[in-house]
């Protein structure tokens, strides 16, 4: 056993609220709305007449994450993006997370404080609050439990029913990449796991690693939406897959819709990867998850203002819902939209 192994930091020498401590003792509130944060039994939130957004995340080790290759600050980084884009999702603002984690005896305080650093970051970069939070044991590796809370203004709130026929259709970003980088990150941990002495190589193919790793979430394009008066008719966080999200908006918004292959916006790192592993690149930019990219819809008296925001793409209309959910290809031919959303899955 290595020295560093010797020096690492038994939890139980800490106790559950002593490792609370531990963890936030740098923890500084920026957010007036936050009354009370960590230290009582609940965080309590002052929205002052706006309107109270709350979403909730389960992420399970050997599902929704793999430690081999998963550095435990991404971890908790990706763990923030992932509950603050179902707040920007709603138009809203993100204010506060709550964090619960599910630590097996193999977690050293050390591997705990490497993922909080991770979470602080996000919490730094999106300003969020960390308010709160629970520690438990678990007898299955790591559990995190994440629940987000934001505001937004009652006339400017945006669910995902909204959408009405001959609306546009709008992302931010592009798609497929974080697929194909854990396609990546799969491929080397099986060659090493064959050989101890091979050395994986990501060369070529870092963008979409960290796209996998430590995803960015594009609130910069809510905020260019507020500024140019445009408030979507419905709005979802592309996480299922863009087929599966998108299908979702036009059921609950009683729509269907045509989008075209060629605007569906692919970065070369992903189109390289698909083509390594013979796929076509709109397979994964389809069918694939964890973008967390925005799609949303506006009336198409929109198109210009949209056009000139940073970031967005059109990619087709919504139509009326017996015409069903197409996809046009390259030759102009109509192609049925599936709902195959993917879910990250290891093990």
């Amino acid at each position: 056993m290595s020295n560093s192994e010797n020096s690492q930091t038994p939890i139980g020498n800490f106790g559950k609220f002593g490792l609370l401590d531990h963890l936030t003792r740098n923890v500084s509130i920026k957010n007036k709305g936050t009354v009370k944060g960590i230290g009582d039994d609940s965080a309590v939130i002052d929205t002052s007449g706006e309107l109270s957004l709350v979403s909730t995340d389960l992420l399970l080790e050997g599902i929704h994450f793999n430690l081999i290759y998963t550095p435990l600050r991404h971890l908790g980084y990706k763990t923030v993006i992932r509950a603050i884009s179902d707040i920007y999702a709603m138009n809203g603002v993100p204010g506060q997370i709550l964090i619960g984690l599910g630590l097996s005896s193999k977690f050293s305080v050390e591997k705990v404080t490497e993922l909080y650093e991770g979470i602080l970051l996000a919490c730094r970069k999106y300003n969020v609050d960390l308010a709160g939070g629970d520690i438990t044991s678990s007898l299955t590796g790591l559990t995190l439990s994440v629940t987000a809370t934001g505001t937004v203004e009652r006339e400017k709130l945006v669910n995902r029913d909204g959408a009405g026929p001959n609306d546009l259709i709008c992302v931010t970003g592009n798609f497929g990449a974080a697929f194909m980088g854990l396609q990546i990150l799969e491929r080397e941990r099986k060659l090493f796991s064959r050989d101890s002495g091979f050395k994986p190589d990501f060369a070529g193919f870092e963008y979409i690693i960290e796209r996998q790793l430590k995803p960015e979430f594009p609130a910069n394009v809510v905020r260019h939406l507020k500024e140019a008066d445009i408030r979507p008719t419905a709005m979802i966080d592309v996480s299922d897959g863009l087929a599966s999200d998108l299908i979702h908006v036009c059921r609950l918004s009683g729509t269907g819709c045509r989008i075209w292959y060629e605007k569906i916006p692919i970065d070369l790192e992903t189109s390289k990867a698909a083509e390594e592993f013979q796929m076509d690149p709109a397979t994964p930019a389809l069918n694939g998850g964890e973008d967390f990219e925005l799609l949303f819809t506006v009336p198409v008296d929109y198109a210009d203002k949209i056009r000139d925001i940073p970031g967005v793409s059109l990619i087709g209309h919504m139509t009326n819902a017996d015409l069903g959910y197409k996809l046009i290809n390259e030759e102009g031919s109509e192609i049925t939209l599936k709902a195959q959303g993917w879910e990250m899955s290891e093990g």
